[in-house]
């Protein structure tokens, strides 16, 4: 199964693909698409939806995952953060791909072991997770922990109803 990770942000969103083959994960391809801050927001943010809809073209994944929004101090950064995420699931949704949606802390949790996690760590983790990986950019690497999340949750679904069938 190919499944699209997203770590959206107005200024980058981070994507990345990976393949899942049971408990076995590799990587197919990971970016990160910018938006001009000079830019008025309507633009931007039907900048990153398009960006996004053509990834999802480019790669016809069967699944996807965004990570939610963390809520910070300034409530007008997280609003912007909030409609960078509404672009990815919108883009998602159009392609019509289930979508699982994880809390950075889970993330961290899943690929590092613990919530609390510096990104550093993150990107220490995506590399061991996935040999090879030539990640573009931080962001990329938390949009390829998103997936692998998924992909951890995926398997952990199928195993449990294998077990209760």
């Amino acid at each position: 199964m190919l499944i699209l990770g997203l770590d959206p942000g107005l200024g980058t969103t981070g994507w990345g693909l990976i393949r899942a083959d049971g408990n076995r994960l590799s990587h197919v391809a990971n970016g990160q698409i910018r938006t001009d801050a000079s830019m008025p927001l309507p633009r931007r943010l039907a900048l990153l939806h398009g960006a996004i809809v053509e990834v999802i073209r480019g790669h016809q994944p069967q699944g996807a995952a965004v990570e939610e929004v963390l809520g910070n101090s300034n409530a007008q950064s997280t609003l912007k953060l909030g409609q960078a995420r509404g672009m990815a699931l919108l883009a998602a949704a159009q392609a019509e791909l289930v979508v699982g949606e994880y809390h950075p802390s889970i993330v961290k949790k899943a690929v590092v072991g613990t919530g609390g996690a510096a990104k550093e760590q993150v990107q220490a983790m995506v590399a061991r997770l996935l040999p090879g990986v030539k990640l573009t950019g931080a962001d990329a690497a938390d949009a390829l922990a998103v997936a692998i999340t998924h992909a951890h949750h995926l398997a952990s679904a199928k195993a449990m109803l294998r077990r209760a069938g």
